[in-house]
């Protein structure tokens, strides 16, 4: 499973189990152990015939781990398997005409009342010898974290090469059903990834764009997770779109509206009418609050999941349609549909660029590593030139994204004010840091919506088409960041997009436009 590899290595690096190394095995008979309460395995817990077999031929070879247990007794939570297979080697030991043995076992005394690490323990020790179920792994290592304390659970994460706070998200990956995890374990996807994908699993085909992702992401040299963060941004962004059509719909039936149908039947007539056609008999315009009162009150929604409030009938209900010559769909309509649907998609992909865009900024600046020095000659060059989209956000005063960056917690009232500078810890070694993340701080409020505005044509443009010199350089510099560190950060395809016509130019010391 490509969890326990994942974990293995990263167990290898985090030694999280040394207590063992200085203890000596004792011989215990294979009757005094039982399963631990807290073994990680709970399916595919009986030996096989080949176990079996080879402990009749020669014992078991490799020490089981135990802890004590009331009455003489030991709870096995590693080995329970290998245990088992001395018991059934001993209960046949006469009648096959060889010598009862002992098991060598670790009596862990040590974990006697710490049930959260040892289920910790024997969720790597069954990694390391043969792969449990992906729901056993889920199951194990939530309720594991859940159960340490905060010095135990950051070293039990590293381990399984979790981030900070995965933890609380196993639970629900735990109820993806066994084929989507069984698919999920096979292509690669690691305890981090199944509790991403379990967040967006009800967006259509998330599991198929996610393993594709993660395919590239291992097909390129360095690999790094920069085409599954992109992936996994555009999935949570389509998620919170089909999330706030959910709540319009829903707000629209608490309200008893009907909400009108955007496909009729083959050969069924559209006999609804947006208001603005409206009018009654006497002509007077129809809206919103004028119309309540008619049976045929009813909306559609548009593309942002706005109301668009229609009459389901006109005729019916007695309302006049405001004569005008029946529009002919040309080719011409067709094509501005498509740029809408196309704009509408881009400004969805834009904003959702921005998440890991910024988790890699972070990941930057708060790094125990020094800054690259792409990175601060590029700060270094803003601050010195100060472009004017720098000056309109210093003026603004928004201390928020700096403080995001840098992991510094502001007060929550906003009457409280208080100086970034005496919250930010300053030193030497950290300067350029704290410099980049006030430039990227400025540069993702520049960026934060899609469409902007071009001086020099003076019209509205879309940065994922039209975007400044200094802000194309950006991009193009946290592209070669992530590169360098391995493939941790791509751009994503929207942001290539922005890019394409401004790469070889050394923008960086540009104005903005």
């Amino acid at each position: 499973m490509a969890t326990a590899t994942t974990a293995d290595q990263t167990a290898e690096s985090v030694p999280v189990d040394t207590d063992e190394e200085n203890l000596t095995a004792v011989l215990l008979d294979p009757d005094t152990i039982v399963r631990d309460e807290f073994n990680a395995r709970e399916h595919d817990t009986e030996p096989d015939a080949d176990l079996i077999n080879s402990v009749k031929a020669v014992g078991v070879q490799d020490p089981v781990s135990v802890r004590p247990r009331p009455g003489g007794t030991y709870g096995a939570f590693k080995g329970w398997r290998r245990t088992q297979a001395a018991q059934i080697a001993n209960a046949t030991a006469k009648a096959e005409g060889h010598a009862k043995r002992q098991i060598k076992a670790y009596v862990r005394a040590d974990l006697v009342g710490r049930d959260a690490w040892t289920q910790f323990l024997s969720l790597i020790e069954n990694h390391q010898r043969q792969s449990m179920s992906p729901k056993d792994t889920l199951k194990a290592a939530e309720l594991s974290l859940i159960g340490m304390d905060e010095v135990e659970q950051k070293q039990a994460a590293r381990a399984l090469g979790l981030k900070r706070g995965t933890g609380k998200r196993l639970g629900r990956a735990q109820q993806l059903d066994d084929a989507t995890l069984r698919r999920a374990s096979a292509g690669g996807m690691d305890l981090e990834q199944i509790a991403q994908l379990a967040e967006v699993e009800d967006v259509p085909r998330a599991q198929d764009r996610l393993l594709k992702a993660l395919a590239r992401d291992e097909a390129e040299e360095g690999g790094g997770r920069g085409h599954w963060d992109q992936e996994l941004a555009l999935l949570k962004a389509e998620q919170d779109d089909r999330t706030a059509r959910k709540e319009a719909v829903a707000a629209l039936e608490k309200a008893d509206i009907p909400l009108l149908p955007t496909q009729l039947a083959y050969g069924e007539k559209d006999t609804a009418h947006p208001l603005s056609e409206l009018t009654t008999p006497l002509g007077r315009p129809l809206d919103e609050v004028t119309h309540k009162g008619c049976p045929g009150h009813s909306a559609r929604l548009d593309d942002e999941h706005q109301p668009l409030w229609y009459c389901a009938d006109p005729a019916e209900y007695g309302h006049k349609v405001r004569p005008k010559p029946k529009p002919t769909k040309t080719a011409e309509d067709e094509e501005k549909a498509a740029e809408r649907a196309r704009t509408t998609a881009c400004n969805r992909a834009w904003k959702a660029a921005a998440g890991p865009r910024k988790e890699f900024v972070t990941r930057l600046v708060r790094g125990s590593k020094a800054l690259p020095e792409d990175a601060w000659r590029f700060a270094l060059g803003v601050l010195l030139d100060l472009p004017p989209f720098y000056g309109k956000w210093a003026q603004r005063q928004e201390a928020e994204e700096v403080a995001s960056f840098l992991g510094v917690k502001l007060p929550e009232s906003p009457f409280e004010r208080v100086r970034l500078s005496d919250l930010v810890t300053l030193s030497k070694a950290r300067t350029a840091h704290v410099l980049f993340a006030h430039v990227a701080a400025a540069f993702e409020r520049d960026m934060r919506e899609p469409k902007g505005w071009n001086d020099a044509r003076m019209q509205v443009r879309f940065l994922w088409e039209d975007p400044t010199p200094q802000q194309a350089a950006y991009l193009l510099l946290l592209e070669k960041l992530g590169q360098d560190d391995k493939g941790s950060y791509r751009l994503s395809e929207v942001e290539e997009q922005a890019v394409a016509a401004h790469r070889g130019d050394d923008a960086a010391g540009e104005p903005a436009a």
